[in-house]
Protein backbone atom coordinates (compact mmCIF):
# COMPACT_ATOMS: atom_id res chain seq x y z
CA UNK A 1 0.00 0.00 0.00
CA UNK A 2 1.06 3.17 -0.76
CA UNK A 3 -0.97 6.75 0.14
CA UNK A 4 -0.28 9.88 0.36
CA UNK A 5 0.16 11.91 2.84
CA UNK A 6 -0.33 15.20 2.41
CA UNK A 7 -3.06 14.25 0.23
CA UNK A 8 -6.68 15.89 0.62
CA UNK A 9 -10.58 15.60 -0.79
CA UNK A 10 -13.09 18.57 -0.29
CA UNK A 11 -16.93 17.56 -0.82
CA UNK A 12 -19.63 19.65 -0.79
CA UNK A 13 -22.82 18.83 1.11
CA UNK A 14 -26.53 20.68 1.89
CA UNK A 15 -27.60 20.83 5.22
CA UNK A 16 -30.29 18.38 5.22
CA UNK A 17 -32.46 14.96 6.37
CA UNK A 18 -30.33 12.94 8.24
CA UNK A 19 -28.13 15.61 8.96
CA UNK A 20 -30.11 17.53 10.86
CA UNK A 21 -31.39 18.34 14.75
CA UNK A 22 -33.50 20.21 16.22
CA UNK A 23 -32.19 18.70 19.71
CA UNK A 24 -36.03 17.23 20.52
CA UNK A 25 -37.58 19.95 19.96
CA UNK A 26 -35.38 22.40 22.23
CA UNK A 27 -34.18 24.39 18.91
CA UNK A 28 -36.64 26.61 16.63
CA UNK A 29 -35.38 25.18 13.78
CA UNK A 30 -33.21 22.41 12.73
CA UNK A 31 -29.38 22.36 12.26
CA UNK A 32 -26.55 20.44 11.53
CA UNK A 33 -26.38 17.89 14.08
CA UNK A 34 -22.66 17.02 15.14
CA UNK A 35 -23.05 13.53 14.51
CA UNK A 36 -24.39 14.61 11.12
CA UNK A 37 -20.84 16.49 10.74
CA UNK A 38 -18.50 13.50 12.23
CA UNK A 39 -20.55 11.57 9.41
CA UNK A 40 -19.18 13.96 6.50
CA UNK A 41 -15.88 14.21 7.91
CA UNK A 42 -15.79 10.45 7.94
CA UNK A 43 -17.08 10.09 4.53
CA UNK A 44 -14.35 12.33 3.48
CA UNK A 45 -11.43 10.79 4.94
CA UNK A 46 -13.11 7.24 3.69
CA UNK A 47 -13.38 8.55 0.42
CA UNK A 48 -9.92 9.91 0.12
CA UNK A 49 -7.98 6.76 0.65
CA UNK A 50 -10.37 4.92 -1.32
CA UNK A 51 -8.73 4.27 -4.63
CA UNK A 52 -5.50 3.44 -2.55
CA UNK A 53 -6.61 0.48 -1.03
CA UNK A 54 -5.45 -3.09 -1.91
CA UNK A 55 -8.30 -5.37 -3.68
CA UNK A 56 -10.28 -6.77 -0.40
CA UNK A 57 -9.39 -3.63 2.07
CA UNK A 58 -11.57 -0.85 3.33
CA UNK A 59 -11.10 1.46 5.89
CA UNK A 60 -13.69 2.08 9.41
CA UNK A 61 -13.33 4.72 11.35
CA UNK A 62 -12.12 4.20 15.27
CA UNK A 63 -11.45 7.66 16.73
CA UNK A 64 -12.68 10.77 16.71
CA UNK A 65 -11.64 13.97 18.29
CA UNK A 66 -13.35 16.81 17.05
CA UNK A 67 -14.75 20.43 18.06
CA UNK A 68 -18.12 21.46 16.93
CA UNK A 69 -17.84 25.52 16.77
CA UNK A 70 -20.24 26.92 14.90
CA UNK A 71 -23.93 26.33 13.98
CA UNK A 72 -25.76 26.35 10.08
CA UNK A 73 -29.16 25.93 9.67
CA UNK A 74 -31.04 23.72 7.26
CA UNK A 75 -30.26 24.41 3.56
CA UNK A 76 -26.76 25.77 4.19
CA UNK A 77 -24.20 24.06 1.83
CA UNK A 78 -20.80 23.35 3.67
CA UNK A 79 -17.09 22.28 2.39
CA UNK A 80 -15.64 19.11 4.21
CA UNK A 81 -12.20 19.05 3.92
CA UNK A 82 -10.05 15.80 5.21
CA UNK A 83 -5.85 15.83 4.74
CA UNK A 84 -3.86 12.58 5.10
CA UNK A 85 -1.53 13.69 7.69
CA UNK A 86 0.26 10.32 8.26
CA UNK A 87 0.34 6.90 8.07
CA UNK A 88 1.68 4.33 10.53
CA UNK A 89 2.17 0.01 9.86
CA UNK A 90 0.24 0.82 6.15
CA UNK A 91 -2.66 0.59 7.63
CA UNK A 92 -3.42 3.29 10.72
CA UNK A 93 -4.58 6.67 9.10
CA UNK A 94 -4.82 10.01 10.39
CA UNK A 95 -6.82 12.71 8.85
CA UNK A 96 -6.93 15.97 9.84
CA UNK A 97 -10.80 17.15 9.13
CA UNK A 98 -12.76 20.60 9.00
CA UNK A 99 -15.90 21.64 8.00
CA UNK A 100 -16.30 24.93 6.41
CA UNK A 101 -19.52 27.24 5.43
CA UNK A 102 -18.12 29.80 3.25
CA UNK A 103 -15.24 31.22 5.00
CA UNK A 104 -16.62 30.19 8.97
CA UNK A 105 -15.13 27.24 10.43
CA UNK A 106 -17.93 24.95 11.71
CA UNK A 107 -15.95 21.85 12.76
CA UNK A 108 -12.47 21.12 13.16
CA UNK A 109 -10.29 18.13 14.24
CA UNK A 110 -8.45 15.15 13.84
CA UNK A 111 -9.88 11.01 12.57
CA UNK A 112 -8.23 7.70 12.37
CA UNK A 113 -9.21 4.83 10.55
CA UNK A 114 -7.79 1.07 10.34
CA UNK A 115 -6.86 -0.33 6.99
CA UNK A 116 -9.25 -3.47 7.27
CA UNK A 117 -9.48 -6.89 5.27
CA UNK A 118 -12.64 -7.48 3.51
CA UNK A 119 -14.35 -10.69 3.34
CA UNK A 120 -18.33 -11.09 2.45
CA UNK A 121 -20.44 -13.43 4.01
CA UNK A 122 -22.22 -16.25 1.81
Amino acid sequence: MAFTTGSERIEEFRVENDLLTDVDGTLPAPVLSTPGMISMMEYAAARLVRDQLPPGHATVGFEVCIKHVGGVPEGTTCTVTARLRDVVDERKLHFDVEVRAGERTIGVGTHERRVVPVTRAA
